[in-house]
């Protein structure tokens, strides 16, 4: 006898995608469908039928003793343009962040899809200022754009995608950077600064949260939503005076509502994210923003024993109180710190995607007490860190929609 195994159910109910063209509105992208498959598929019956020659053959119902289920096709993936749309990497108030694939070159991005309908027209214009602001900045250490499209309900921003996450998670979970690991990965993070002041751009929301590690785990600068063109310096009446970016990383001049030199208010929080790089924690640190201020404003901080007098007079020289007095980016880059064999203080441990898991096993950074002191930590000054309890959230970027302001 021939048999032949027939499926007497195998009907497969298809979801629908997202077409190219046009464009997906808010709800398609911000709540994707994935298909579905019968639940008369999962153990389907099969009719085994006698193909012998004789006239007396029937069909008799037969469930075999192992079988393979019937093949299901993939889901098809909804998408945007020539962007294959994946999974949710990231979540904000009005936007979602999607991993995407370029269907003609297979690259990995991330799409950034903003709700236009629940945002005003002074937050829009910020994002549209960051986005071309992003469009005149080409440099390794800061995220690329690569296209922006735009829908009467969405505003979708394709960029680079940065797979290994912040320094500030990494920092959380492994620790510190030992000196010649900072002094490698703040490189970076001076040369995008360096490079977009150059252009004519401060950034004016420089932290950790805000510097993210690529496949390779170097660090490139992301958020220009606080970016804007700086005047020139030299002339006063051209300073700026908005009061923007995270408190703890803001210079002594912005809290007190002081027009300020962009460059120069810049310099103060690469300072602040350099301490952070070898401190493993924050200089100026307080639930209360009375008490943030009174910190900034006294500039006073510190310094763990274990860390270098050549980085320590680095760090007190971005955190000067008068602006005038800091550093530009390039009399950073010819500090000491920079040109001159660090001393064997530094940890031996290579740096790893955090989602390796590991952690440091060395000395933790202490919570500092915020007296007005200079001196150096002891030993018994160590208490446990825990950085990841003062990430930067006392100002929502969005929700500061004040516009620079000449004076």
């Amino acid at each position: 006898m021939n048999y032949e195994i027939i499926p007497s159910n195998c009907d497969l109910v298809s979801d629908t995608t997202c077409s190219s063209h046009p464009l997906p509105d808010t709800t398609n992208m911000f709540d994707i469908g994935t298909s579905t498959i019968s639940s008369s598929n999962l153990s389907p019956a099969y009719s085994v039928v006698d193909h012998s020659s004789s006239a007396s053959s029937v069909a008799r119902q037969y469930t075999p003793r192992a079988y393979r289920a019937p093949t299901q096709p993939k889901a098809s993936k909804p998408k945007l343009g020539t962007y294959e749309i994946d999974r949710t990497i990231g979540k904000g108030i009005f936007s979602v962040v999607k991993l995407a694939r370029h269907t003609i070159t297979g690259l990995n991005l991330a799409i950034k899809l903003i709700d236009k309908t629940r945002l005003d027209s002074e937050n829009l214009i910020k994002i549209y200022r960051e986005s071309e602001i992003l469009k005149k900045l080409h440099h390794p250490n800061i995220v690329r754009l690569f296209q922006v499209m735009e829908t009467p309900k969405l505003l979708c921003i394709v960029m680079e995608y940065l797979p290994n996450g912040e320094v500030f998670d990494y920092i959380a979970t492994h620790g510190r950077f030992s000196e010649a690991e900072a002094r490698v990965k703040f490189l970076d993070v001076l040369s995008a600064v360096d490079y977009a002041h150059s252009c004519g751009i401060v950034h004016r929301d420089l932290k950790a949260e805000n510097l993210l590690f690529d496949a390779n785990m170097n660090i490139k600068l992301i958020d220009f939503s606080f970016g804007t063109h700086h005047p020139d310096s030299k002339r006063p009446h051209s300073l700026l005076s908005t009061w923007c970016g995270s408190p703890p990383y803001a210079a002594p001049e912005i809290f007190k509502g002081e027009p300020y030199v962009g460059t120069k208010a810049d310099i103060w929080s690469l300072g602040v994210v350099l301490y952070v790089m070898v401190c493993g924690t924050l200089p100026f640190d307080a639930q209360a923003l009375p008490h943030l201020r009174h910190q900034v404003l006294s500039a006073s901080f510190r310094v763990p024993y274990w860390l270098s007098c050549v980085c320590e007079r680095l760090i007190r020289w971005m955190l000067s109180k008068v602006p005038s007095k800091r550093p530009t980016t390039q009399e950073i880059f010819h500090h000491a710190w920079f040109t001159q064999p660090l001393p064997e203080l530094s940890r031996d441990r290579s740096i790893l995607p955090i989602e390796t898991g590991q952690r440091d096993s060395g000395v933790n950074c202490p919570v500092w007490s915020h007296e007005r002191s200079h001196s150096r930590m002891g030993l018994s000054d160590c208490g446990e860190s825990n950085l990841n309890s003062s990430r930067t959230s006392l100002v929502d970027p969005l929700s500061n929609l004040a516009a620079d302001v000449e004076t």
